[in-house]
């Protein structure tokens, strides 16, 4: 086995991934209030960093106790057991130190941006470690959609590190799509990783329920994420629109891919259209307030 570098292992245990995939939308919640409330980009620069680094530290934070809590069941599934925590290449303690810092530190970036903004990331955090990770994960179905509340912290954290107000229509709609969001792509991942979640005993929905009710319950959500595009009505139509479409091609990919013998090649096209659809439902959001702020300076 090839040795890995410090830099690998810290990677694997503050899970680099999600840090990077959740700051999308939360750079795309922020832009949209800038845009909204028709704030200064350039006053609004050191409350943009330290969001985005109080976010990312909040994150690898969630990211190394989840590690730390569930190093039993990561050593026995063939895709966890490489991560630092099982092999002692990093110790429980030197992790645990560090994602108390990085705890610490993030709460405090993000409450320079906006007491709320502090608020909603150790609040995120709570979700992730406690009801998700040392409760649901290990007894119940239900636990992507538990988890999904942490998962879908970050655009209301953008947006209360801007704005002055988080109960504006659009702040949410970001909110429950990344909530709806969450439960196609992991339904996908654990039929992909079926085997796994069985062997280390956790209830996925596929290894509880079997493949054919993790296949109704996705499209189920997969209607709900096509109606929760409306709620960017108040705000703009362009952006109801983009969203209806792309939430519109999933569900009909997944009823046309459905047809396909094995199940797994179902969840592989499942998977990787989540990841397009994220990155094309905030990317759009950002474009459309950078292009909004651009012209309302001239």
């Amino acid at each position: 086995m090839q040795t890995q570098s410090k830099q690998q292992l810290w990677a694997q245990a503050v899970k680099t991934g999600i840090i990077k995939s959740n700051l999308i939308p939360m750079i795309a919640a922020l832009m949209l209030a800038l845009y909204t409330y028709e704030l200064n980009f350039v006053e609004q620069i050191p409350t943009i960093i330290f969001a985005t680094l109080g976010s990312a530290a909040v994150i690898a934070a969630a990211g190394a106790f989840n590690n730390i809590y569930d190093r039993d069941i990561d050593q026995v599934m063939p895709r966890t057991q490489s991560r630092p925590t099982v092999t002692g290449e990093l110790s429980v303690k030197t992790v645990l130190i560090a994602a108390i810092a990085l705890l610490v530190i993030g709460t405090v970036l993000l409450m320079l941006a906006s007491p709320l903004a502090g608020f909603l990331g150790l609040l995120g955090v709570f979700f992730y470690v406690v009801p998700y990770t040392m409760w649901t994960k290990r007894t119940t179905i239900w636990n992507t959609e538990v988890g999904s509340i942490s998962g879908a912290m970050p655009p209301l954290i953008g947006w209360a590190a801007v704005a002055p107000n988080i109960w504006h229509p659009a702040a949410w709609a970001l909110f429950l799509i990344m909530v709806i969001w969450q439960m196609p792509h992991f339904y996908a991942i654990a039929i992909r990783k079926k085997e796994d979640y069985a062997a280390a005993n956790i209830p996925m929905l596929p290894v509880a329920k079997g493949e054919k009710r993790t296949y109704i319950q996705s499209n189920i959500y997969l209607v709900l994420l096509i109606l929760s595009s409306f709620l960017f009505l108040p705000l703009s139509l362009g952006l109801t629109i983009a969203s209806f479409i792309l939430s519109a091609i999933w569900l009909w990919m997944s009823i046309t891919a459905s047809k396909q013998k094995e199940q797994k090649k179902w969840a592989n096209k499942m998977f990787a259209y989540s990841l397009f659809h994220m990155m094309a439902i905030f990317g759009t959001v950002i474009i459309y307030a950078t292009v909004g702020m651009i012209l309302n300076a001239l």
